[in-house]
């Protein structure tokens, strides 16, 4: 199916592909027929994989990026995903950066986005996922800041999304390491990141002791940061009782790429095959400490 479509897709910019396919996962949502003829078609083993007091009914799930306003969730359930994060959550709403903003390099399989969390807010995504969900189905809400919040106020919106998202989500990634939003990740170096941490941490523990269960946040680091800084997080993540990592974002290395390429020099973060080895090493870093 995917050879079929993917020279109408790749026909088109790569944000109008984006909203397009989004909005073809909702009617599937939508619709419970299209659903269960699409479930048949990408049925896939059970092989549940036990993390962070959760289980997850396979290896495979979506990152957050694709549904940053949680509007094609159940359509993507009949896919095969085990889990879905829906983000880049902001606690208003926010346009993102100007476009264009997002750029495919098909022969490095590779993408470039300078999207800078667009959405419709908290409030929107918190109603977006209410009410019942596929059987096993892990959600995730990916959190970060609102760009016109300051540094310094970054807590109060991870706090807030905290405090939305805890009853509804499976887990939380705190997102500080998107180079999409000015300053951002800044909140990776270690006193930044034990200021905001040790906000969530307590009052994650304030709402278990109100009864609610408590909800694992992990923490999404950059791939870019050097030997002493991932150690530097890796401390403050401990320090802060945090449930575990996401490797990794994007980078803002272009190795990779095809050197001369267009838009290869556009600003914003690289994902796709480039990104493998680096990440792959950035695993192996955790591990071995």
């Amino acid at each position: 199916m995917y050879g079929l479509l993917r020279p109408l897709l790749f026909s088109l910019s790569p944000e109008r592909a984006h909203h397009i396919t989004l909005q073809l996962m909702r009617l599937v949502g939508l619709l419970p027929p299209l659903g269960a003829m699409l479930c048949k078609i990408y049925t896939v083993p059970v092989r549940p994989v036990l993390a962070f007091g959760l289980t997850f009914p396979n290896m495979v799930g979506l990152a957050a990026g694709y549904d940053k306003d949680g509007i094609g969730w159940r359509g993507l359930t009949c896919l095969g995903f085990g889990h879905i994060e829906i983000g880049t959550v902001t606690p208003r709403p926010q346009p993102g950066n100007s476009k264009p903003r997002l750029f495919r390099f098909p022969r490095n399989e590779a993408l470039i986005n300078h999207m800078g969390f667009p959405g419709k807010g908290a409030t929107f995504v918190a109603n977006r996922i209410q009410g019942a969900r596929p059987e096993g189905l892990v959600i995730g809400v990916n959190i970060g800041k609102n760009a016109d919040t300051r540094l310094e106020n970054a807590a109060e919106d991870y706090l807030e999304l905290l405090r939305v998202f805890e009853p509804l989500a499976d887990y939380l990634a705190i997102n500080v390491s998107s180079p999409n939003t000015v300053g951002l990740r800044r909140l990776q170096a270690r006193e930044a990141l034990l200021e905001l941490l040790t906000a969530l941490d307590v009052e994650r523990r304030a709402m278990l002791d109100d009864g609610d269960d408590q909800v694992p946040l992990l923490v999404k680091l950059s791939p870019d940061l050097t030997d002493n800084e991932l150690e530097d997080a890796l401390d403050v993540l401990f320090q802060t009782h945090m449930d575990g990592v996401i490797v990794s974002n994007t980078t803002v290395s272009r190795d990779g790429l095809d050197p001369g390429l267009k838009h290869a020099t556009e600003t914003g973060g690289l994902s796709g095959a480039p990104l493998g080895k680096r990440s792959t090493q950035m695993i192996e870093k955790i591990y071995k400490r």
